[in-house]
């Protein structure tokens, strides 16, 4: 009988995946071979690693990890010659134990690069495809076959509690990171798992939310993201999320996981569900969700079950383990790759410091605040989180670092000298407030994931204020946010507003350092958006630092010495006050009552309590809505300053009729005096005789290299047909209409440099795609 490694096929319809070629393994070379068991043992994972972890009806199996800390795994089979893969998170670097209770001589710690929202913030796809490699090379090192990431889903609205591990409003910027994150990741030989596909916009019932959306809006949005990535990546593999689409759970679904995902955009790979994800294994079967993790004994009981009583085709199973197959041959675990446990954590600090300072944006720079002067030499530094930094979000997308670099740890290393008084008094209150927190109880599994955030409650009054300004030079409040799986943000005071004790230490601070002619400097290291219109008055000067991994610290004091011009460029919108969220009168939507179906929270994990949201804003999401019913905002999409300045010349649109492409071009000169870099966005506003359109939006960015003063670069687009087209839901069909078009060039959504226009004589159907996920009732939209 044939082993698996006995297997020989041409390498025809060729996929590159990094270094490895995935070959089309043909589902009865080797499902022959296999018995049906060891068929459910192959789509079904070997359980998870966590004491008290919930299974989707019973405790999943308690299972030893080839790489402890990893997340799940596929089965082995050792009489066909089939390994294992191991999977891992995570969104802002690998997650796994740092150390092993049967090896006390080494570590094994990771690199915690920045999160996703602020590499989004680079709009440099180079840049992110250089942390995917340092990521890749941890993930091989280690031992790791796939990475539990990038995560991509759009942010919908500001409070989701995930979205530190989501790049953007925008699927465009959201799809290129993404595609550019698992090139680099799988450069290094290992594979990737984008997800949570898709529309998976809220923690709060996660589980057992219906999402209930238009397919314009899912095809133009919560889609597309997810389809650049996939064309233009080829990830190994996909994550179904945890919430329906209109009725029906994404591992459950055969519009999304086929129709769509492998029909429509020619996806190769396999797809597993999130962890304990779904209701149904057989119909998760039948849709294409080809492993189900982190697995369970129940699951494999009714996939047996359902075979063997025709309920289920057994040549189901044998098209989704050949799926698996494919990928576990290129694994490096099965090519018996030697991994060291040993990758160059130093060289890959430096990528993860570089990322977090290109990615930073500069939201406020008054009379020239910063860079920092010679001048300055003493500073005061307020905010717990300028002693007690956060680096990352929690849950799933935490790193287990061997170390973190605080902001005064930063400044110290700068050759700043800190007041040490007031970071004596900071010391006291943080030791203080830590030993207040209650610890998680053992098994609950969300609590270990969620951490407990100090609250923001030393009390800074106009005495301390004034004794800061009379010995600091310059002031630094930091403002900390975090937030993780499990549970979404709050609109209220000290969460997406500040707090009261946050609102009166900046009054404080700001009004006794005015007084004696020194600045303010606001550093907010945070993961998500907030609000910041009526409190930014206060500061001479605001640097969203965002969480930029272990070497925040450092990187923050980079921007702020001037030792790094910010180039960082929002990827998501400030409004002005949360009520101006398109989204805001929906999220996270709300539980049904219906008798006898609810189950009660005991772990935060698998509670399933039914829910529905209704996407009522349509494809007005962020920019979209903004700028179309002219909205005023804090800080629009694209928006962020230098401490130099650019200027667009020489634009060049053309042909001004369109055939099957416009090339754009522009020139940027740094008019300034220091060297920089600058983000060119294009903004392509459409006809809308037969479609609403939005104002606008974003069909192309690039950066440019870092410009000596004086210095000019061409920079050149193109705009294709698909850029131009809206879905047209009647045919199921991406449509361009005929008209004129205006392209925009500019440094933010609203900072428009160069217009031109260009012509498309006759409406052009694109690409015409599957009818698929339906809503079955009819949506009132939100919007004027």
């Amino acid at each position: 009988m044939p082993t698996i490694r006995s297997i020989k096929t041409p390498c025809t319809a060729l996929i590159v995946l990094g270094w490895a070629c995935l070959l089309p393994v043909r589902a009865a070379d080797v499902t022959g071979t296999m018995t049906l068991e060891e068929k459910v043992r192959l789509v079904v994972g070997t359980g998870m690693d966590f004491p008290g972890a919930p299974g989707a009806a019973a405790p999943a199996t308690a299972v030893e990890m080839p790489v402890p800390g990893a997340a799940g795994g596929t089965a082995a089979i050792a009489r066909l010659g089939m390994t294992s893969m191991v999977l891992a998170d995570g969104p802002a670097g690998l997650r796994i134990a740092p150390t092993r209770g049967n090896d006390t001589d080494n570590t094994y710690y990771c690199t915690a690069f920045p999160i996703e929202t602020l590499l989004a913030s680079t709009w440099d796809t180079e840049l992110v495809y250089r942390v995917g490699q340092a990521v890749g090379n941890e993930v091989l090192e280690y031992g790791v076959d796939v990475l539990l990431a990038p995560a991509l889903n759009l942010h919908r609205n500001p409070l989701c509690g995930r979205n530190f591990e989501y790049y953007s409003e925008d699927p465009l910027v959201a799809g290129r990171m993404t595609a550019a994150m698992v090139r680099g990741v799988q450069s290094q030989g290992v594979g990737t798992s984008i997800k949570h596909f898709a529309a998976n916009n809220q923690e709060t019932n996660r589980m057992s939310v219906n999402t209930i959306v238009s397919e314009r809006a899912l095809r133009e949005l919560y889609l597309e993201g997810f389809r650049i990535a996939v064309e233009e990546g080829q990830p190994w593999t996909v994550m179904s999320s945890y919430n329906k689409i209109n009725g029906v759970y994404t591992s459950e679904s055969p519009d999304l996981l086929t129709k769509i995902l492998r029909e429509d955009w020619g996806f190769k790979g396999f797809v597993m569900s999130d962890w304990f994800g779904g209701s149904d294994p057989v119909a998760q079967m039948k849709a294409g969700n080809d492993l189900l993790t982190p697995g369970t004994p129940d699951q494999s009981a009714k996939i047996l079950a359902a075979v063997r009583e025709g309920r289920l085709d057994e040549k189901v199973l044998d098209r989704n383990v050949a799926r698996i197959l494919q990928i576990l041959a290129q694994s490096p675990r099965y090519k018996g790759y030697r991994y060291s446990n040993k990758p160059d954590l130093k060289a890959h600090a430096t990528v993860a410091r570089q990322a977090a300072a290109e990615g930073m944006v500069l939201l406020k720079n008054a009379r020239g605040t910063l860079p920092l002067a010679g001048k300055i030499k003493t500073v005061a530094a307020f905010g717990n989180t300028s002693y007690d930094i956060v680096t990352g979000g929690s849950g799933s997308g935490k790193v287990n670092e061997a170390y973190r670099v605080t902001l005064v740890e930063g400044l110290r290393s700068s050759g700043l000298s800190l007041n040490a008084s007031l970071q004596d008094l900071y010391a006291g209150y943080i030791k203080e407030a830590k030993a207040r927190q209650p610890s998680p109880r053992q098994g609950d599994l969300m609590a270990m994931m969620m951490g407990f955030p100090l609250v923001e409650e030393m009390q800074v009054d106009a005495d301390l204020a004034a004794r800061m300004a009379q010995e600091a030079d310059v002031a630094l409040v930091t403002l900390g946010r975090n937030s993780g799986e499990g549970k979404d943000r709050q609109a209220e005071a000290g969460d997406f507003a500040l707090s009261q004790r946050e609102v009166s230490m900046l009054q404080a601070v700001s009004k006794a350092f005015q007084a004696k002619g020194k600045k303010t400097v606001v550093v907010l290291n945070i993961g998500g958006v907030i609000e910041t219109a009526s409190w930014r008055d206060l500061a001479d000067a605001i640097v969203l630092a965002w969480q930029g991994g272990q070497e925040t610290g450092n990187a923050i004091v980079d921007v702020l010495s001037g030792k790094v011009n910010p180039s960082g460029r929002l990827a998501s919108t400030f409004p002005m006050s949360y009520t101006d969220v398109p989204s805001a009168k929906s999220f996270p939507g709300i539980a049904l009552e219906t008798p006898g179906s609810e189950r009660p929270a005991t772990d935060g994990w698998n509670v399933r309590v039914p829910a529905e949201v209704v996407y009522g804003e349509d494809i007005y999401v962020g920019y979209r809505y903004y700028r179309t019913f002219k909205v005023p905002v804090a800080y629009e999409f694209g928006y962020g300053l230098s401490y130099t300045q650019f200027e667009y010349g020489n634009p060049a649109v053309g042909p001004t009729h369109f055939t099957d492409k416009v090339t754009v071009g522009i020139d940027v000169k740094n008019t300034g005096k220091v060297a920089g870099r600058e983000v060119v966005q294009v903004y392509l506003s459409a006809p809308a005789r037969k479609l609403d359109k939005p104002k606008e939006e974003l069909v192309a960015f690039g950066k440019t290299g870092l410009l000596q003063p004086g210095e000019t670069r061409r920079l050149s687009f193109e705009i294709k047909a698909e850029d131009l087209a809206s879905f047209d839901e009647a045919s199921s069909s991406w449509v361009a209409e005929a008209g004129a078009y205006q392209v925009e060039i500019g440094d933010s959504v609203k900072d428009i440099r160069q217009t031109a226009t260009f012509d498309l004589d006759k409406e052009l159907t694109v690409k015409k795609v599957n009818k698929a996920l339906t809503p079955t009732r009819q949506i009132n939209r939100l919007h004027p």
